[in-house]
């Protein structure tokens, strides 16, 4: 199998690729802008495999993306590339739907167009696989789960984007015969994520001494999946997904951003002993909420289970186990961006109604996927 992947060098797309290329065999095209949070460092383990290309192309490129199906041919699309920082959506809704709309109906037409050319038995194999967030269905109460019939509820700049674009992806498949699957995650965590997120921003945060942000109260509640469990989520609906369906991906694990932080705070106690900062939860300070903050995520992944033997592996301990003993580990991966491209300025502080953040509030990010 050929695979296109869009956004392949972001924090989920890495883990894709890694996959696909390191375990699966497959042979995949790397199709991402390069924006902020990419990092081609975390493509070092599968670099120089004859079965990885890379190849710097934005999806809002009306010449470069029909060039990129007509070079290389694929089999498969799995489109990851997209602007996801709630915050950053708050404060420049823009880019988002620049990226996440447009960069996905271009796409789309290039899909189409490319699925349209190919021979008939290769033609029932294609796939366009789109990759979303458990964010459109907007916010839970304290019961329930998302499921995959769940009505879309959009509440942040981001996640209306994304949810526009699950309906293009849905509208090309329903009006054009497109065969497309769509996938809805809910919030990742592992290596290679980049640290305006809470998970790595707190263990940044706590190995430095410095203040750990927790929105509002803490009690904000995501359901946590670890990004190599997802990455084999998503190559199961890739390879055995039923054209036009939906599949919620989750790890099953839901905490409370403070919980979350907490945990953080244990484990770097429990692995830096000669830390001047312990206990780290010292470190924990509340900052004004994020407008419009979902106080509830969790989804029921009975559907992946069922049809395609898919269950995460890694617990919520086991998972951030291994997350923060990564970023403990592998200095060489964040120290350049800690010291040059992001240093934990709060960002996604302007809405209306909402006065900016004080300066006592304004180093502090505490984004939470």
């Amino acid at each position: 199998m050929r695979v296109l992947v869009t956004g392949g060098a972001g924090f989920i797309g890495s883990a894709v690729c890694r996959l696909l290329v390191g375990e699966a065999n497959t042979t995949v095209l790397n199709a991402d802008k390069l924006t902020y949070a990419a990092n081609l460092t975390s493509l070092r383990s599968i670099d120089g495999n004859p079965l990885y290309g890379f190849r710097r192309a934005d999806i809002c490129d009306r010449r470069v993306v029909p060039a990129l199906f007509r070079e290389f041919d694929p089999d498969a699309v799995l489109h990851l590339a997209a602007e996801s920082h709630v915050d950053r959506s708050i404060d420049g809704p823009a880019a988002f739907i620049k990226t996440n709309i447009e960069g996905t109906y271009i796409l789309l037409e290039a899909a189409l167009a490319h699925w349209r050319g190919l021979p008939a038995k290769r033609g029932e194999r294609f796939r366009f696989h789109h990759v979303s967030t458990d964010e459109v269905f907007g916010s839970l109460g304290p019961a329930g789960k998302f499921t995959e019939t769940t009505p879309y509820q959009p509440n942040s700049p981001y996640s209306a984007s994304k949810a526009s674009s699950d309906h293009l992806v849905r509208a090309w498949h329903e009006t054009f015969g497109l065969p497309t699957v769509i996938s809805n995650c809910s919030n990742n965590y592992g290596p290679y994520h980049f640290p305006e997120k809470l998970i790595p921003l707190a263990v940044l945060k706590g190995l430095h001494g410095e203040t750990i942000p927790v929105y509002g109260k803490g009690d904000n509640v995501r359901d946590w999946l670890y990004v190599e469990d997802h990455a084999r989520g998503l190559f199961a609906i890739l390879n055995e997904g039923r054209v036009g369906e939906c599949y919620n991906i989750g790890g099953n694990a839901e905490r409370t951003n403070l919980e979350v932080v907490t945990a953080i705070c244990r484990l770097l106690d429990e692995m830096l002993p000669d830390s001047p900062h312990r206990p780290h939860e010292q470190l924990i300070t509340f900052v004004a909420d994020r407008p419009g903050h979902d106080q509830r995520y969790a989804m029921d992944t009975t559907k992946m289970s069922r049809e395609l033997r898919w269950a995460p592996r890694e617990s919520f301990d086991s998972g951030l186990r291994k997350t923060v003993a990564w970023y403990l580990e592998n200095r060489w991966w964040w120290e350049e961006i800690w010291a040059r491209r992001y240093r934990g300025e709060r960002l996604g502080t302007v809405a209306r109604g909402v006065p900016s953040a004080s300066r006592a509030d304004s180093a502090f990010p505490g984004a939470d996927w």
